[in-house]
């Protein structure tokens, strides 16, 4: 494509501007210990190993033969980009571009011995490389993937950059995937490669090994294997094999790459049926990762080098395109979590770095608020009132006044004496933008934070929009929307009902190439014009900003024939009994609606499954209705009779507000144990997989209505 020269970044960078770098001889300077357990990189060896000689390599890649479809079920598979006036460009080049600005600074901090460590940019490109060059000596094929099946660390990343330079397909598989949900993974993209951190994913594979016919390694980074395997490689023996291909070999691949080609994989959590291969390509992954940032307000590292902590699985767009792609794209500084983040330690890590921006599902911002709530309730009575006092002012201010940057007296005191130290307590004290996605949120999860003086901006995409195709930022906010459409990208609403809501379609370079190896599933989704129909339901207010309602597939159609969106409903008895952790709407094809309940526990550290333990805010509730119990078993096993009688109180007030009888709820029942992962109920990012709760809760929700019946 001609450079444009109106675009900022479009032209090329020129031999001068990285005078005297080389990439000719990185193996002399990197050594072969493992990657982020080495010796410190000196600027006199960066400066003699990143000399690129031949200008081909940042040119804008041409469209060799112009593909007429928009999208396409193989891997190695080419489509027509939608295209707007940006140029579309290569991973590689974007990375390339980004060493002119950003070769010096701080790219990937990690923790060794307790101690921070960095590497730059001008360093994680050339590991990029040798890894690349490795790759391709253990046989990775043009479009063949190198699976990853581990937490996040440098070495994801590096194998990640790698693969895509060496010509193959990033393929995240879940850490908490089973043999067979990895057999059937790494079986559909044709896995050459399997990069793992550890023992325990090593002998998952090791496992299903004989049934992966595109199999030929091993890779394994954390740990070293008790004893020598065939095909198995610790980091340092495969970081040794690259020195086999030359620089020349892996320019020539390079150069040979199309933005219209697949690069990532992005497999569906599977809420109902085998998961689906996103295949994204390089134009959806390099144009996100400029635009879809930008309406998140990302900034450049020129004006200011954003810094993230990278904890959520990489193996998920959200995480993916936030930490690796976009980090790439500003030169952010990316921090990783421990693997135990969730299970506790993130605060710490957030406390350590202090992030300037920091993205969380809904059930991260939850747990914090649980937390906050658990402190404060075992607090002294001047302190927990102080709180809730700074915490009132604060967010009648953010409600009433959500634009106006003159804040009134007590608000300014209330943050000065009081919020400022939670959020500093909480690593945010530097934080300016807080998003989440994937799952929708409560309302008492947003109003509680914007009581802490912490505005959680929405996104609103799947994996098949490479992340964000709506996003909220500070100069673009509505409380309870999932922000305005992403510049450069379109929406419209289908078959709208008289509320103005309708399925949300979706148009734009964020749009995947298709389902690998699913023309049926991919010709659903995608209709001839090329809007993307996403299955979701909402509507777009006067000023664009778009509210998600619902699922098409979770419409609930009565036998009476009413449409009942679960969602609104569920959310108001959330919000109307505190004690409530999950709930689930039932009455498809049924004379009535009647609802599962879940109470609020804590979780157990190591593993986190829900415990028997009510959590402190669930216990505060109990004693304000009267009851002494402390555990879910108590309430359940007992049938606390202070407890149902709240909780059928708290449904009669939803039930009143309700639009119609058909929409009350009549029959409920309490859950002995909460939803989890673990569980089955649900997925990797906490979405409620319905279908499997109607299954492992059948007997439950048959009784409600076999008594009708009688």
């Amino acid at each position: 494509m001609p450079t444009d020269p109106s675009m900022p970044d479009s032209g090329e960078v020129t031999q001068e501007s990285l005078q005297g770098m080389s990439v000719r001889t990185t193996q002399d300077n990197l050594g072969t210990s493992s990657l982020t357990d080495r010796q410190t990189l000196s600027r006199e060896s960066l400066s003699h190993d990143l000399e690129f000689s031949t200008p081909k390599k940042t040119k804008h890649a041409q469209l060799d033969c112009p593909e007429e479809a928009l999208w396409t079920t193989r891997a190695d598979g080419r489509v027509r980009l939608r295209l707007d006036p940006y140029c579309p460009y290569t991973v590689h080049r974007m990375f390339y571009e980004a060493l002119d600005k950003n070769g010096d600074l701080s790219a990937l901090g990690f923790k060794r011995q307790g101690k921070w460590e960095h590497i730059s940019y001008s360093q994680y490109y050339l590991i990029a490389r040798k890894v690349a060059k490795g790759f391709l000596k253990l046989g990775l094929e043009q479009a063949h993937s190198v699976a990853i099946l581990g937490f996040n660390s440098p070495e994801w990343f590096f194998s990640a950059v790698g693969t895509v330079f060496a010509g193959g397909i990033v393929t995240g598989i879940y850490t908490t995937s089973s043999p067979e949900a990895c057999q059937y993974i790494a079986r559909d993209c044709r896995a050459n490669i399997i990069v793992v951190d550890t023992q325990k994913q090593l002998e998952k594979i090791l496992k299903i090994w004989k049934n992966l016919p595109h199999l030929k390694a091993v890779v394994i980074y954390g740990e070293s294997p008790p004893k020598k395997i065939t095909n198995v490689y610790t980091m340092e023996e495969f970081m040794e094999l690259g020195r086999e291909i030359s620089e020349e070999t892996l320019d020539t691949i390079i150069d040979a790459q199309q933005p219209n080609q697949c690069c990532v994989l992005v497999y569906t959590s599977g809420t109902t049926g085998n998961p689906k291969g996103v295949m994204l390509s390089q134009d959806n992954i390099t144009w996100t990762a400029r635009f879809g940032s930008q309406a998140g307000d990302i900034q450049p590292a020129e004006v200011q080098q954003e810094v993230v902590v990278s904890y959520l699985p990489l193996s998920h767009i959200a995480a993916q395109i936030y930490d690796l792609w976009t980090g790439i794209q500003w030169g952010a500084q990316v921090c990783f979590a421990e693997p135990d983040a969730l299970k506790g330690s993130l605060v710490n890590t957030l406390r350590e770095v202090e992030p300037t921006s920091h993205m969380g599902v809904p059930r991260v911002w939850e747990k914090i608020m649980e937390k906050i709530q658990e402190v404060a309730a075992q607090s002294g009575f001047i302190r927990r009132k102080m709180l809730l006092w700074a915490m009132s002012v604060t967010l009648e201010q953010n409600l009433t006044c959500p634009t106006s940057d003159l804040k009134p007296f007590t608000t300014r005191l209330a943050d000065y004496l009081v919020l400022a130290k939670v959020r500093q307590t909480l690593g945010f004290a530097k934080c300016q933008k807080s998003f989440y996605g994937a799952a929708p949120m409560t309302a008492e999860t947003q109003r509680f934070f914007l009581g802490l003086n912490i505005r959680l901006y929405a996104g609103y995409g799947l994996s098949e929009t490479t992340g964000p195709h709506f996003m909220s930022n500070p100069y673009n906010y509505r409380l309870y929307s999932s922000g305005k459409v992403v510049p450069g990208c379109r929406v419209k609403l289908v078959n709208e009902d008289t509320e103005g809501i309708g399925e949300i379609c979706l148009w734009g370079r964020t749009i995947f190439m298709g389902y690998l190896n699913m023309e049926d599933k991919t010709c659903e989704a995608i209709d001839s014009e090329g809007w993307l129909h996403t299955g979701d339901t909402g509507r777009l207010d006067t000023d664009g900003f778009l509210y998600i309602t619902g699922r098409l597939k979770e419409l609930i159609i009565t036998a009476g024939g009413e449409n009942v969106p679960p969602v609104p409903i569920e959310e108001a008895v959330k919000m109307e009994l505190p004690i409530i952790s999950n709930a689930m709407l039932i009455g498809d094809q049924r004379k009535f609606l009647s609802m599962l309940l879940t109470l609020k526990c804590t979780l157990d550290p190591d593993t986190s499954d829900p415990t028997d333990n009510l959590t402190e805010q669930a216990v505060e509730f109990c004693q304000r209705v009267g009851s002494r119990a402390s555990t879910v078993s108590e309430i359940v096993g007992k049938k606390d009779e202070a407890v149902y009688q709240a909780i059928e109180e708290g449904i009669q007030r939803v039930n009143a507000n309700a639009a119609a009888r058909p929409y009350h709820i009549q029959k409920w029942a309490i859950l002995e144990r909460d939803f989890s992962i673990s569980g089955g109920e649900l997925g990797p990012t906490m979405k409620l997989k319905r279908l499997i709760v109607l299954e492992k809760y059948k007997d439950i929700i048959d009784s409600f209505y076999h008594v009708q019946n009688k």
